[in-house]
């Protein structure tokens, strides 16, 4: 009897903020024993093309974004991501809602420097967008400035409330969840929740919300993440099972940005199948 296939899909390349480029993101999946990989950065698709022409054999690749959104139901709102997979990249109102999305966050990652540089830090906007090399840029990139200044050590330092996550934290655009379940839906793609449980990110949505885009095409929720603890998986999976939707579970890799490895958490192949069976934006899984 065969083993069941490995499959994690949340992982995220140079084209946002990881620091493997897609070619090695495809490479170090393989390596790691993955069969089935989903290539999911920050609100863009640049990494596709790279990643599906690396792709080593016996890698499947599951193309997908993952989009910053915000639930308005509360004040101030509350971001979330939504993770969306195989939707057709060519889909007019998503790629210009993508494209807005992101011109936004570099718009921000710009403020956020003029103002530690205010304050007398020394950080360099151009060095920062050489570090994000054409991706996404984020908050991560900026944290990357702050270890190479020597102001803090970790990632998660730079995130403290000293830092970016609350002296020099700006709000950032982001697009209505119901609005981005419909695009993605409507581009053919399957929209899952990312980390929806995910406390100590910060505030979490309630399940009413859930049941509400599970009414509008909302077709999953990951529970599996190294964000969720043990109590926070089984909800998901319970809030999952009296839904009627998908659950998932994947890693969230990020390379060196984090240290969760590839992998580390996985999804169930019959939760995989229905999310292709749904897909009709981009056709096909890509397999090499």
């Amino acid at each position: 009897m065969s083993a069941a296939p490995r499959i994690d899909l949340h992982t995220h390349s140079t084209a946002s903020d990881g620091t493997l480029g897609p070619a090695e993101l495809v490479r170090a999946a393989a390596e790691s024993g993955l069969d089935v990989v989903a290539i999911t950065d920050h609100d863009t698709t640049a990494g596709w093309a790279p990643a599906l022409a690396a792709l080593p054999a016996g890698l499947s690749l599951v193309r997908g974004a993952e989009l910053s959104c915000r639930w308005y139901g509360e004040e101030p709102p509350v971001p979330l991501h939504l993770l969306a997979y195989l939707f057709d990249p060519d889909a007019p109102e998503l790629v210009a809602e993508l494209a807005r999305v992101r011109a936004a966050r570099e718009e921000r990652g710009e403020r956020i420097v003029a103002l530690l540089r205010a304050d007398g830090i020394d950080v360099s906007w151009p060095e920062i967008l050489v570090g994000a090399a054409g991706g996404t840029v984020g908050r991560p990139h900026i944290a990357q400035a702050l270890i190479r200044a020597g102001l803090v050590t970790t990632t998660t330092e730079a995130f403290g409330p000293d830092w970016l996550g609350e002296r020099y934290r700006l709000p950032k655009e982001d697009i209505d969840v119901f609005r981005a379940v419909r695009l993605v839906r409507a581009a053919g793609g399957v929209p899952v929740f990312a980390h929806p449980r995910a406390s100590r990110r910060g505030r979490i949505v309630p399940d009413e919300l859930i049941a509400d885009l599970a009414a509008i095409g909302l077709a999953g929720l990951e529970a599996d993440h190294e964000d969720h603890s043990p109590a926070e998986r089984a909800h998901v999976r319970a809030l999952a099972d009296e839904l009627g939707l998908l659950v998932t579970g994947s890693s969230d890799f990020h390379g060196t940005h984090k240290t969760v490895r590839l992998g580390a958490f996985t999804t169930d192949p019959e939760a995989y199948e229905r999310i292709v069976a749904e897909a009709c934006g981009v056709t096909e899984v890509a397999s090499g």
